[in-house]
């Protein structure tokens, strides 16, 4: 990747300028927000295939016979899940206080090897808090900047990338199981990190390959009809997939069973990580706060900072949006724990320029597999 002194550019940036893009300031990013239509790039990724420039995302190397040793007292998630090479653990990265650094995703390449990709907003922090204690397990900590990233994601996004791979790798890839990975290359011989994640709910493709290569990539999905989309529309379709935004549904003051991540802690016997006095407590006691997902029926949007009325108390919408896929506002909500009935209207509202909107609390996620859930229905 280049810089600026005030932005730093993806490979792909005169790209997105030549396709007419709108470009943003994205965490000291200069990236796309979008081509031309938001809507028209999520309905894409839903209904067919669209890819996203992940350049910007920080991928980080761990190397040494002490890897696994390193991960095991850094992620609430267990490591020791990941038992075969090729599999790859989602997991959030806490400290003392149980507070999230980051949000990332683990790739087991070999016991001496893993490699991380986490958010772009945290690279400085995530980097020096690894670097930190990678010290004491003598384990190496590179960060590849010399790497592209291209999402592929969509219905149709596995079969369009197939095609762009050696013909002797096809069939192997098209077999590769969802949060698996491997190394495969391309028709023109390319070297590809795959791997079967992505940020959307839909299925597909997240390409990890050398900034080198990047550029003609991003062109031979071009021509085979995949079409670019951009920040605008990867934060709604994530957020209908029920997946959080660092930063804004949680940080290093919010712990993960007050983000709705209970599911990534492991609690596993024998195993002490960083903040997990804390968690045990919260499992134990109760977090104090809870995540919730919400639908509005009246019309309107709710948006991050609104205020959110329960019984149990006040609470404010964190991630917030206007769901294209359902035609309704839906949001994440932090409000107090307790116990919230799903579906009962008018006890949970939204505080919209003084008028409380009743909102209907649902199951995460709002979307899945590009089908809008039963419970999210009016």
């Amino acid at each position: 990747m280049t810089s600026t002194t005030a932005t730093r550019h993806t490979v792909l940036n005169a790209h997105h300028r030549a396709l007419g893009a709108k470009m943003v300031d994205f965490g000291g990013w200069d990236m796309p927000i979008h081509y031309g239509s938001q809507i028209d790039e999520h309905h894409l990724v839903r209904q067919s295939a669209g890819m996203f420039d992940v350049s910007h995302m920080t991928v980080i190397d761990l190397r040494g016979p002490r890897t696994r040793e390193l991960l095991r007292l850094l992620m609430a998630n267990s490591i020791d899940k990941l038992k075969k090479p090729g599999k790859a653990l989602y997991s959030c990265m806490l400290n003392e206080r149980g507070g999230v650094i980051d949000d990332l995703i683990i790739y087991f390449i070999a016991e001496d090897f893993f490699r991380l990709v986490s958010n772009a907003s945290t690279r400085d922090k995530d980097l020096a808090w690894i670097e930190r204690h990678a010290k004491a397990f003598d384990v190496s900590v590179d960060e590849r900047a010399d790497f592209g990233l291209i999402a592929v994601q969509g219905p149709q996004a596995r079969d369009r990338v197939i095609e762009l791979l050696d013909p002797a790798e096809r069939e192997r890839i098209g077999k590769l199981p969802k949060f698996s990975f491997t190394q495969t290359r391309g028709s023109d011989g390319t070297d590809i990190f795959i791997a079967r994640t992505g940020y959307t709910g839909e299925d597909g493709f997240e390409l990890v390959l050398p900034e080198s290569a990047t550029v003609s990539t991003w062109q031979a999905l071009l021509d085979a009809g995949v079409k670019p989309a951009g920040l605008g529309a990867r934060d709604t379709l994530r957020l209908e997939a029920g997946m959080n935004l660092y930063g804004q549904d949680m940080d290093e003051d919010v712990t993960p069973y007050q983000a709705a991540l209970g599911w990534t802690v492991s609690l596993d016997e024998g195993r002490d990580f960083i903040g997990r006095d804390v968690l045990e407590r919260q499992h134990r006691d109760g977090a104090g706060w809870q995540m919730i997902a919400l639908v509005m029926d009246d019309r309107g949007v709710l948006r991050h900072g609104q205020k959110v009325l329960t019984d149990l108390g006040d609470g404010e919408i964190l991630s917030g949006t206007f769901s294209p896929t359902l035609g309704k506002g839906i949001a994440f909500a932090r409000v107090p724990a307790g116990e919230i009935a799903l579906g009962r209207a008018g006890n949970v509202r939204a505080d919209i320029r003084g008028k409380e909107v009743p909102l209907r609390v649902v199951k995460f996620p709002f979307v899945r597999d590009g089908q809008a859930q039963p419970d999210v229905l009016d």
